[in-house]
């Protein structure tokens, strides 16, 4: 069930996409009108049933490409103020839509050919003009999918491959109409059962898989264990990671969204911990491949410091007790920019200092002792370092 599209992420409201998959399912509209009506008209006309059956059958995946040509024209939306992460997720409702559709097609055939079997009745009665048309829809349903099943593969649509398993649906059940009406001829008339049992299985089975995928991405299932931990080393490789936590993930058709932590030194300036966090980002994008969004938030402490660090007070309040505890040190108001580090559930000071008041006042290490001194009794300070320029 894999695709090419694995080799590059997915952009749902790329234009190309939109086009070449509303194209291909627009021929499959042309293509079911012009069959069902040959179907039912010859149907009625060489008295076969199942033909007839058949072309209800081919009929009523027009609904189907209605559904199709639906999403598509509302997963393309950019995104808006009302749906900030797209539109995306309509494309994957459709697709559980099709594939519980095909688990039904699967069940009813299955049924039809077991009850036919177990009654011992023919398929269909032998008709030459019945036979040359059911022989025609095989193969146009089976080009049908080969062309749909391509284009999903190239534009990474569960979608379109949901749709284009049903028109192998379709052609299975063409199929069945032609073993039966040959098996009749040839005096066989239980071989069409068989094959029926068979492929309505494999149908059941496609049809529940891709209902189960769409089901799984609706809830926000994260990504499978090997791309997370693709994701987890491409992360760690970054320079100026450290470590990083809380990695969460979850698919929007065909696209996946990436949230993480990541730990960066402490004593980093905002903008370069913004850059790391860019860089993770852009990196990600660029070798993850269903990876086209990715939210990083910078730490720059484990996760066991969260709650000493939750009580530690903002710039506002830790400057205004600076100010009360350096009153008596004359130096101080020459202080040119104080420096804050959130770490170890402390926070460390960093004053910036003139040099020239070494000259004018006291040695370093003596004005670093008065500040450390007065900061001394503040439970939530660290170290208190002085930068002299």
């Amino acid at each position: 069930m894999s695709g090419d599209h694995s080799a590059a992420a997915i952009d749902t409201t790329d234009p190309t996409r939109y086009r070449a998959s509303r194209r291909v399912t627009w021929v499959s509209v042309l293509t079911n009108v012009v069959l069902s009506a040959a179907q039912i008209v010859i149907g009625v006309v060489g008295h076969s049933q199942a033909l007839v059956a058949d072309g209800v059958h081919t009929l009523s995946d027009l609904v189907t490409d209605g559904l199709v040509l639906f999403a598509l024209e509302h997963s393309s939306k950019e995104a808006d103020e009302e749906h900030p992460y797209g539109h995306g997720r309509i494309e994957t409702a459709v697709t559980m839509i099709l594939g519980g559709m095909l688990l039904a097609v699967g069940i009813g055939i299955a049924w039809q050919a077991g009850t036919r079997l177990w009654e011992a009745e023919s398929f269909v009665s032998p008709s030459a003009l019945t036979l040359w048309v059911a022989i025609f829809t095989l193969a146009a349903k089976e080009g049908l999918y080969r062309y749909t099943i391509a284009t999903a593969n190239r534009y990474g649509s569960a979608m379109l491959k949901a749709n284009a398993w049903h028109h192998r649906s379709d052609a299975i059940s063409s199929f069945i109409v032609v073993a039966g009406i040959a098996g009749s001829l040839l005096g066989f008339g239980y071989l069409d059962g068989v094959a029926a049992v068979l492929v309505a299985g494999m149908i059941a089975k496609i049809g529940t898989e891709l209902a189960w995928h769409a089901l799984r991405e609706l809830i926000d299932t994260g990504l499978d264990p090997e791309e997370r931990e693709a994701i987890r080393r491409t992360i760690a490789n970054v320079c100026g990671v450290k470590a990083l936590h809380s990695l969460r993930t979850r698919r929007i058709a065909g696209q996946a969204l990436v949230d993480v932590h990541i730990m960066v030194d402490s004593r980093l300036s905002v903008s370069e911990g913004h850059q790391i966090g860019e860089a993770v980002r852009a990196r990600l994008i660029k070798e993850i491949a269903p990876v086209t969004d990715v939210m990083v938030h910078i730490d720059t402490e484990e996760d066991l410091d969260d709650e000493r660090r939750a009580s530690l007070p903002l710039r506002d309040e830790i400057l205004a007790r600076l100010e009360a505890y350096f009153r008596a040190i004359p130096e101080a108001r020459h202080i040119d920019r104080i420096t804050l580090h959130y770490t170890n559930g402390h926070v460390d000071i960093e004053i910036r200092l003139p040099l020239g008041l070494l000259a004018e006042t006291a040695d370093a290490d003596d004005l670093r002792s008065r500040f450390r001194a007065a900061a001394r009794p503040d439970l939530h300070i660290g170290s208190v370092e002085l930068v002299f320029h």
